[in-house]
């Protein structure tokens, strides 16, 4: 039977029913007597960057058969999933799970007005979600209460690297702090590190929106709210006089063509595109994720290339360490009207504790019958080359593996450090880059956005054009277009433009605690 139209619609019905709240029906486990053969319909939505799954793949009716469902997933095309998951919540048929991805605010707008099922209660059943740090819970709490599960994303993410064989070929140091940073650059752009004899290098390679930002520390991340201003509030790290300081040295930098020249027009694409061919010696990567094609390309040119990390440089406070993620990479809410159904509750969080599961990689093994029957058993879905398991190349496209139809497919690990991301790479070079990585984020601290999770009204409508202003004019100071001495003035028009209100929005919520971990 069709439910009434509209979210207020909905919230009405959920808030009349039983003449209680919907935080007071759903916040504990349902005591109403369960049938464990009944068979559930689960409805579920969520996005994809690529093409979606079939909707008749192997690794469907695997799911279907392992828990006795009928599960009915939507995938909709990135681009178009913040227009249609809002017309899916506005008609009233919210599915039974909703995918978020971790900055769309209206999962928190939505939450607050009941849209989804309270899941304090069920945190402690499961070991994936035990798993998952206190403070990435309460940075995803609406009004005090837990309505969203998190995808596992590292907490460590894009830093800067450089080009070691450079540095050696220049008898130059690692550098330690910016002028040293900026002395490498200059060299990069002057001194033929390449030894081609050609003019033909330079230090940062940079895109739009000053991307990547290269700040070597939280102090100086565009992002971080660690900065105060005169009244003591936090304000964003992009007017803070750090972000000032950093603009000021790619002025200096741009000026002696040690930074990509046409960087304002460049896609991220572009951007790798600098790196990867050998022209820029100061890039970022991650421990998670790199291109062992881009990073073959490059060697295939300059086989000598060596990549290593560059280590977070001490700030004036005395902190050394860059800007943790949110350490999540999306959300799933489950349905407040599913408060009726606790069966189909906790078959949903046993479909979801399957999928979040971690497996050592000693046990990504044929032998391992959950693993195998995740991937889409061996022959199948995937194979072992070498001893590892490596994905069929069509495993996504031709949907053989349960785990392309789940909202979260993500291993939720019990800690950072077992993730070896390293192991995950057969390049030796890109291997040893990885495993760099890794050490020098487990040896340094991190700094937790004190903003994660908050949701500011003002940022919600007008944050991208904030952004865009600042980007805009920062970039025109990088070129000269504009003098870096304007700063203060530019800042003026950011607040005027509803900065300031943005800023008291979010201060309104944040605790004023530890935030380096």
């Amino acid at each position: 039977m069709k439910r009434a139209k509209g979210l207020s619609l909905l919230l009405a019905g959920i808030l009349l029913a039983g003449g209680c709240t919907s935080n007071d029906t759903a916040s504990k486990p349902a005591e109403k007597e369960k049938d464990p053969n009944k068979k559930y319909t689960v409805t579920a939505i969520d996005f994809r960057f690529g093409d979606p799954p079939p909707k008749d793949g192997a690794g469907l009716k695997m799911i279907n058969e392992k828990f006795n469902v009928d599960y009915q997933v939507q995938f909709v095309p990135q681009a178009d999933y913040q227009e249609k998951l809002s017309a899916v919540v506005a008609s009233g048929d919210v599915p039974d799970m909703v995918g978020f991805e971790p900055v769309d605010t209206r999962y928190a707008k939505w939450a607050g007005q009941g849209a989804f099922l309270p899941l304090d209660d069920y945190i402690g059943k499961y070991e994936t979600l035990k798993n998952v740090p206190d403070h990435i819970w309460e940075s995803m709490k609406v009004n005090g209460k837990i309505y969203g599960i998190p995808t596992y994303y590292p907490e460590a993410d894009l830093t800067p690297i450089i080009r070691k064989d450079w540095l050696d070929k220049l008898g130059l140091e690692m550098p330690k702090n910016y002028e040293e940073l900026k002395e490498v650059a200059l060299a990069f752009t002057k001194k033929d590190p390449d030894g081609n004899g050609k003019n033909d290098t330079y230090g940062f390679a940079m895109g739009e929106k000053i991307n990547p930002d290269f700040d070597m520390g939280a102090y100086w991340n565009a992002e971080s709210w660690l900065h105060k201003d005169e009244n003591g509030n936090y304000i964003p790290g992009m007017i803070s006089d750090a972000r000032k300081e950093t603009i000021q040295f790619f002025a200096d930098l741009y000026k002696e063509k040690a930074i990509t020249q046409d960087y304002a027009v460049l896609t991220w694409p572009d951007t790798n595109k600098e790196f990867f061919s050998g022209k820029a010696g100061i890039f970022v990567g991650a421990p998670r994720g790199m291109s062992e094609a881009y990073y073959a390309g490059l060697l295939e040119l300059q086989p000598n290339a060596e990549f290593a990390p560059l280590y977070p440089f001490a700030d004036p406070d005395g902190n050394t360490g860059y800007t943790a993620t949110s350490g999540y990479g999306g959300i799933t809410a489950i349905s407040a009207d599913l408060a009726k159904d606790p069966g189909k509750i906790e078959k949903i969080l046993e479909m979801m504790e399957f999928g979040r599961t971690f497996y050592p990689r000693e046990d990504r093994t044929p032998d391992n019958k959950e693993f195998d029957w995740w991937w889409g058993n061996e022959g199948k879905g995937y194979t072992m080359q070498d001893g590892t398991a490596v994905l069929d190349p069509n495993f996504a496209t031709e949907g053989k593996t349960p785990s392309t139809y789940y909202v979260d497919n993500a291993m939720w690990p019990p800690n950072e450090d077992v993730n070896e991301f390293y192991k995950d790479y057969k390049n030796e070079k890109v291997s040893s880059l990885a495993k760099e990585l890794e050490e020098m984020h487990k040896s340094t601290k991190h700094y937790m956005n004190p903003v994660n999770g908050l949701v500011s009204e003002t940022a919600q409508q007008k944050k991208e054009e904030f952004d865009q202003f600042l980007f805009d004019e920062q970039a025109k100071m990088i070129a000269g277009q504009r003098p870096v001495s304007d700063w203060d003035k530019m800042v003026e028009e950011y607040l005027n433009m509803g900065g300031q209100k943005m800023i008291e929005e979010y201060n309104s919520q944040i605790k004023d605690e530890e935030h380096w971990k």
